[in-house]
């Protein structure tokens, strides 16, 4: 039977386990394709899967489903998320990778315990960005294709100093435990500052009314808050280049998966 894999929990944080060996229906959560969820014991884990077909197909809606069941076990237990559309080919292989990672899942589980993620959105007016590439796409050589080449270079800088400011601003503010920040340009000209916080779950309702004086504060930025949310990028950052292998959507493994950041998370936001 191939199983589909969502996340790895806390065995000692769903009771359902205290006497069994075997996986046990996780009451009232269903999962891709609507199938049944399951808390599959592995030692002192508890890995969340379903039964999977190799026939059917991935979409869209299986991304939110795969999103929705993590954050239903979020609610009970510290989780490390699967990459989405991870399967196991059948009960051997799952135990072979739990096994294999055993002592690198528990120390992820201690470091992220009692601790969640908020996502920022910032959006943020950069007028000169309008500007870059643009001279760049037109064909030439030259003193004038030299020249263009020097200012997008000194516009890109700009951008990157920019970012760099609200991203720090954005750190002194909020102080959280830990950060991941990407930068990325739209089409209408701003930028986009995707910034993950890591904090305390008892602070959620603190970071929540900061942020609330904080975008009516920074009226230069439109900004957005989702979460909170299971760590997904800092899990993502404990597992970097722990595993030779990634697992790849809608394939079976055979060996050791790797854990990662859920791609569809943003489905959920």
């Amino acid at each position: 039977m191939a199983w589909y894999a969502y996340c790895i929990g806390e065995k000692q944080a769903f009771p359902e386990l205290a006497r069994h060996r075997k996986p046990v229906p996780l009451e009232l959560v269903h999962g891709v394709s609507g199938n049944q969820v399951f808390l599959y014991p592995a030692s002192d884990l508890a890995v969340v899967v379903s039964e999977h077909n190799p026939q059917e197909a991935f979409n869209q809606k299986s991304g939110v489903d795969h999103a929705r069941v993590i954050a239903e076990c979020f609610q009970h237990s510290t989780v490390l998320p699967f990459r989405f559309g991870t399967v196991f080919n059948d009960d051997e292989s799952l135990r072979k990778s739990i096994r294999s990672n055993q002592r690198q899942f528990v120390t992820n589980i201690d470091k992220l315990r009692g601790k969640t993620e908020m996502h920022l959105k910032i959006f943020v007016d950069d007028c000169a960005s309008r500007e870059i590439d643009r001279h760049l796409a037109t064909d030439g050589v030259g003193r004038e294709y030299l020249s263009s080449l020097r200012e997008n270079a000194a516009r890109t800088r700009e951008r990157q100093t920019r970012a760099r400011a609200v991203s720090f601003q954005m750190h002194r503010l909020f102080l959280p435990l830990d950060e991941e920040v990407s930068c990325r340009l739209m089409e209408n000209g701003k930028m986009v500052l995707d910034v993950a916080h890591l904090i305390d779950r008892k602070y959620v309702e603190r970071y929540q009314n900061k942020f609330a004086t904080t975008s009516a504060a920074m009226r230069q930025c439109h900004m957005q808050l989702s979460g909170p949310w299971p760590p997904y990028h800092f899990v993502h950052r404990l597992t970097r280049g722990v595993h030779a292998q990634q697992p790849m959507p809608a394939r079976p493994v055979t060996e050791a998966p790797a854990i990662s950041m859920l791609d569809s998370a943003a489905a959920m936001a």
